[in-house]
């Protein structure tokens, strides 16, 4: 049997998925979580052999939970399940540890197969996103300008996300700045727009 845990913060989602899974007779949904943070006292409790993580989740989203995972639990393979199939995050989660990356719409009988493949130590990706990702390339934006255009998402003053992040006004304007370059955009908000898009943030 494959033991698998199942992240995403929409219960009914979850639920379906778990059912779906469970029909398959060599796949066992052993745990069952709907935030990011609790990922890993869920794996350190049942020892899956394959986590699927959805991308968006409260505490820590989804990619941020495959590297603590990957970190912590290297022999626990990762499958990244979402609605949003953006090239951004592909790129972002095959770094961060992950083996495979499918959108939700899947086929249950394809998903039950890229379960299957991700525990043989197979790489599997949808195609159409595979296809995306290379023509959209990597993202320009420095892991610093990520953190700061992330925190204008709510529309925060350049003040106000200088005292959040402890940096100077005026750093955060040259990185709100050089986002908005790199990103194309002419405001911001655009480059907000544009980044989450492109799955940049």
């Amino acid at each position: 049997m494959i033991k698998l845990l199942l992240a995403d913060d929409q219960a009914l989602v979850r639920g379906a998925l778990a059912a779906l899974l469970n029909l398959e007779p060599d796949l066992d949904v052993v745990a069952e979580v709907g935030r990011g943070d609790e990922v890993l006292a869920a794996v350190a409790r049942t020892a899956p052999d394959v986590a699927l993580l959805d991308v968006e989740m409260p505490g820590l989203d989804g990619i941020s939970a495959a590297a603590a995972l990957h970190a912590a639990h290297p022999e626990v393979r990762i499958l990244m399940v979402t609605t949003f199939g953006r090239p951004g995050y592909l790129r972002r989660a095959i770094d961060a540890g992950a083996s495979g990356f499918v959108v939700k719409d899947t086929p249950a009988r394809e998903l039950a197969d890229a379960v299957r493949r991700v525990h043989m130590g197979l790489r599997v990706v949808d195609p159409a996103l595979a296809t995306e990702t290379l023509t959209a390339g990597t993202s320009p934006l420095t892991a610093r300008e990520r953190e700061v255009l992330a925190a204008a998402a709510d529309g925060a003053t350049a003040g106000a996300i200088a005292r959040r992040l402890h940096l100077s006004e005026g750093t955060v304007r040259n990185h709100l700045s050089s986002a908005i370059g790199k990103t194309g955009t002419r405001t911001r908000a655009e480059a907000v727009k544009a980044a989450e898009r492109l799955g940049w943030l």
